[in-house]
């Protein structure tokens, strides 16, 4: 029979096909989550063109199992956050709220490093009051600032954890010698770094992730639609199991790790269930052989690399 899984066959919770990962030891959360990036407007700023689509998708990723949302206080500014509250809130049991902060946003498409200590604290108040929450559950450190000692960016979040404010702390876009150093201060629990079925620049980050049993969140992980061309070899395998090369992207990166934690976004109700699918979607030895031969020279990360310096579309799908 065709490994071919349509929303509809699926029970009313698919995401949880995909498994739980413990952040923490103590956050238990579905493998495969919702990057809440997507629902503000183009170039990540202001407004979504709908609003209630945003709500709607929100609502429709809890219906459908998902119960670790990734956000920013950087999308939008600010927007992602408030319209999560506006369609969550008052949040249902076991519902996990990742945020992140570290960036300015100057305008659309813009992105600054800000890591200095009263910024962090700042972005984290703004944080739990747009989201409506006494303690964030995973705060993340979107990037840590060149310009700014390490043990001051870090520091700030441990400080902000002693006070009740955050419980764990994840980082974003490090290496492993800076995860390393991170844990010098305070408990690291996740990594967020850039990753996908044809971009394995951070393998040795997720190496370390499994190692330690800390949650490793893709960011970009449908590679913005390159996974889909035409030529790409994951279209021959999505063929052979009857799914999108999305779904089988994603998939794939649900095999590939006990740790790894997907997070596609969208602003439509109909990309977010057809991502949920594949959190049913088995991919056999090989199947994940075949994908595993397609990392792209030109995908080798970058350091450094940042979100303004990708051209993005507006279903982009991806998150950081």
């Amino acid at each position: 029979m065709p490994n071919h899984i349509s929303a509809i066959e699926l029970d009313h919770t698919p995401a949880k096909m995909a498994g739980e990962f413990l952040i923490g030891g103590d956050l238990r959360v579905t493998r495969l989550g919702f990057g809440a990036m997507r629902i503000t407007g183009d170039g990540i700023w202001g407004e979504p063109a709908n609003r209630a689509e945003a709500v709607r998708v929100l609502r429709r990723a809890v219906e459908l199992g998902i119960n670790f949302i990734d956000t920013a206080d950087s999308y939008g500014p600010g927007v992602s956050e408030e319209i999560i509250a506006e369609a969550l809130y008052p949040y249902p049991a076991g519902l996990i709220i990742a945020t992140k902060g570290g960036f300015l946003r100057p305008g659309p498409d813009r992105w600054v490093e800000n890591g200095k200590p009263e910024h962090l604290r700042s972005a984290c108040e703004g944080s739990l009051r747009r989201l409506r929450l006494d303690r964030i559950d995973l705060y993340q450190l979107h990037r840590i600032d060149p310009k700014v000692p390490a043990e001051d960016q870090i520091g700030t979040l441990k400080d902000l954890q002693a006070q009740g404010k955050i419980k764990h702390i994840g980082l974003s876009e490090v290496s492993v010698s800076q995860i390393r150093h991170a844990r010098t201060i305070v408990p690291i629990v996740s990594v967020q770094n850039r990753y996908s079925v044809a971009d394995r620049g951070s393998e040795d980050v997720l190496e370390y992730c499994e190692k330690e049993k800390m949650g490793f969140i893709p960011w970009f992980p449908l590679a913005a639609g390159r996974i889909s061309r035409t030529d790409s070899p994951i279209r021959h395998v999505a063929a052979q199991l009857k799914a999108t090369p999305s779904q089988v992207a994603l998939a794939w990166l649900l095999a590939r790790s006990p740790v790894m934690l997907p997070i596609p976004g969208t602003s439509r109700v109909e990309h977010l269930e057809e991502n949920v699918v594949a959190a049913g979607l088995k991919i056999d030895a090989t199947e994940m052989q075949e994908l595993g031969s397609m990392a792209l020279a030109s995908w080798e990360k970058k350091p450094g690399l940042q979100l303004d310096s990708m051209p993005l579309k507006p279903e982009a799908r991806l998150d950081g």
